[in-house]
């Protein structure tokens, strides 16, 4: 196919012994170019198609990376390039081995176009570990952070133009103290830059409200955070307080943070499904039911994942936004969105600028928590 060559491939490198690829470009005042992975969305090559449509019409541009069947549906497109890949990735397969070992896949190739300045951004609708192993090989960590996180933006029922960013969504089952406030910082950088909440207040996930309940790794992150520099911290929060609005930044870590996320979701699909009954079930309920169907479609809507576009991974040298796998065409498009907003929006420089300022490297949050232990060790040895 004459409009798709093969991409040239590229084998994914070593994190910490790679050179340091090419940073990407200045936000232009032109149009910007996002890197698409057009495999792996559940709902199949079309919608790929119909979103590259709707965002070409807004002038902005598309590198569509994908095996020659999907980019077939991409023909003809206006500004839409296509790069074809020789292989992709799956959701039934270990994300890290294989994106070491399909160094020509589309999702490979598409954050390497990245990490070599040719896009400004990456968007993929398939498999989340394979996006988020490929970003931090080809673009790299931010200096002195520690993981990246995946950010999700929670809309407020009551305020559907208002969302709570929680992080982090799955891309780390584990973390340390230190990793969460990191995503603390990350997230209020992305939170003021992107959001636009002039001062984001953060909040830690917890079991309670008092500082003392958690984990350890939660009470340890509560007592840095309780004294961090450049972040307005409300303390913890608790499950109810998700959506509330009680903080606009909530940091847990992965494993929580994807069950807290995917119960809200299913918990919204049950309601929405609980009232679709109730309004059905007499005449009068059904009156009642078409009276308030614009305000109840209106709510639904805020809740479904193709409004707020996708995830956004926080603490690369670039700007990846992983759309959810089952995103119809106008989730795709605010997926592009969102990634060509942060890029405009300089979230990547910002944030690293708000880890400096604040003393949030790696290292310098590593020796706060060690003082940190060390007060609490003499404390505890004076009783």
């Amino acid at each position: 196919m004459a409009q798709a060559p093969s991409a040239q491939a590229a084998p994914p490198r070593s994190e910490e012994a790679a050179a340091p690829t090419q940073a990407a470009p200045a936000p232009p005042t032109g149009p910007l170019t996002i890197a698409l992975d057009a495999c792996g969305a559940d709902r199949g090559p079309e919608v790929m198609a119909a979103a590259a449509k709707a965002v070409a019409k807004e002038g902005i541009r598309v590198r569509a990376f994908g095996l020659k069947p999907e980019l077939e549906h991409l023909v003809g497109i206006e500004r839409v390039e296509l790069r074809r890949a020789e292989d992709a990735i799956s959701n039934d397969e270990e994300p890290v081995r294989a994106v070491h070992n399909k160094p020509s896949s589309s999702i490979v190739l598409a954050a390497q176009d990245v990490a070599d300045g040719h896009s400004h951004a990456l968007v993929s609708a398939g498999s989340t570990g394979a996006a988020l192993a490929a970003s931090v090989f080809s673009m790299r960590r931010l200096r002195g952070v520690h993981r990246p996180a995946i950010a999700v933006q929670i809309p407020r029922p009551e305020h559907p133009s208002e969302h709570v960013l929680l992080l982090d969504a799955g891309a780390n089952t584990e973390n340390r103290p230190q990793h969460l406030v990191q995503f603390a910082y990350l997230g209020a950088a992305f939170s003021k830059a992107v959001l636009e909440v002039p001062r984001p207040r953060v909040g830690l996930l917890s079991v309670g409200e008092e500082p003392k309940k958690g984990t350890p790794a939660v009470v340890a992150a509560h007592e840095a955070l309780a004294g961090a520099d450049g972040l307005e911290f409300v303390g913890n929060v608790e499950g109810r307080d998700l959506a509330a609005g009680t903080a606009d930044v909530i940091v847990t870590d992965g494993f929580t943070g994807n069950i807290a996320l995917k119960t809200m979701e299913g918990t919204a699909k049950a309601v929405g499904g609980a009232i679709r009954g109730a309004a059905k079930s007499g005449p009068f309920a059904l009156i009642g039911g078409l009276l308030m169907r614009r305000a109840l479609k209106r709510v639904s809507s805020s809740l479904q994942p193709d409004t707020t576009g996708g995830a956004i991974l926080l603490g690369l040298r670039g700007v990846t936004v992983i759309a959810h796998g089952s995103s119809g065409p106008e989730g795709i498009a605010n997926a592009i969105r969102l990634a060509e907003r942060s890029v405009r929006e300089q979230a990547v420089q910002r944030t690293a600028d708000l880890l400096e300022r604040s003393g949030a490297s790696r290292a310098a949050v590593r020796a706060s928590l060690e003082q940190e232990g060390a007060k609490a060790a003499a404390g505890a040895e004076s009783e």
